[in-house]
């Protein structure tokens, strides 16, 4: 399984708490949580790197990708954030962390705004196992209890998830629902929403223990779905069924349809 690790790699080389809580930025916090996982192969890419670190090459060989993003999703790339999506249709998994909630790839595969309320207060955070037989949630205590996080409230709106995992309680009395997954083509899609970036929470092993869940959850061993964005004619001669033209045609046997 190819795992690829994306950070946008920015509160790191600009803020010192946050390059004091990940010494070798979130995207290495990340990558431990594979560290004794024989069957993950993994690999990091930042923002600064030519074409983002996910050119067509990289993205090809990757099984899962792991996204995490706050201030800069505005600096990536359309053409590679739909160069991502092609890859989700055609099978690669997608794990979605925190305040990537925003950024442009997850929300132009919910196509909703994503929004959600917020507050930075520090305050302890009930993370809920609400689907105890999920594989995401597998080996994990009812509840993981973290000290010091974002609140994140409801409403989020995003589609109506495919499966709830987690639900979140804070102190200040908000809820959130904080483990989602969805699915687009051929591609699983996890959002998981613990990780301020001021905050130890990728130290968690919980939650590194989650992601790693993710992960295998999110892989497709399947070859990759290639004519994801094909629309073929397919000819009445070629039915799997014998049968006749019978009324008019606007095309003719094996012409494009209209784009």
């Amino acid at each position: 399984m190819k795992i690829l690790i994306w950070n946008e790699n920015e509160h790191e080389m600009s803020n010192a708490l946050v390059r004091r809580l990940y010494p070798d930025g979130i995207h290495g916090a990340l990558a431990a949580a594979f560290k004794d996982d024989g069957s993950a192969s993994v690999s990091t890419a930042t923002l600064a790197e030519p074409e983002h670190g996910l050119t067509e090459e990289k993205l090809r060989n990757t099984d899962v990708l792991i996204w995490w993003g706050h201030k800069a999703h505005g600096k990536v790339s359309d053409e590679i954030v739909a160069r991502v999506q092609q890859r989700v249709w055609e099978g690669m998994g997608l794990i979605v962390l925190h305040s990537g909630h925003f950024s442009k790839i997850f929300r132009v595969l919910m196509g909703t705004p994503c929004s959600l309320s917020w507050r930075e207060a520090g305050e302890v955070e009930r993370l809920w196992v609400i689907n105890r037989n999920h594989p995401i949630a597998a080996g994990l205590p009812p509840f993981i209890e973290i000290q010091h996080e974002e609140m994140y409230g409801e409403p989020f709106t995003i589609p109506e998830p495919m499966e709830t995992v987690f639900v979140s309680w804070f102190e200040g009395g908000e809820v959130f629902r904080s483990g989602v997954t969805f699915q687009r083509g051929a591609g699983r899609i996890f959002y998981f929403r613990p990780g301020h970036e001021a905050y130890p929470t990728y130290h968690n092993l919980q939650i590194l223990q989650i992601i790693r869940n993710a992960a295998h959850w999110a892989h497709n061993p399947l070859p990759a779905w290639r004519t994801v964005n094909d629309a073929p004619n397919v000819p009445h001669g070629q039915a799997p069924v014998p049968l006749q033209v019978k009324g008019p045609r606007l095309h003719e046997d094996g012409e494009a349809g209209y784009r």
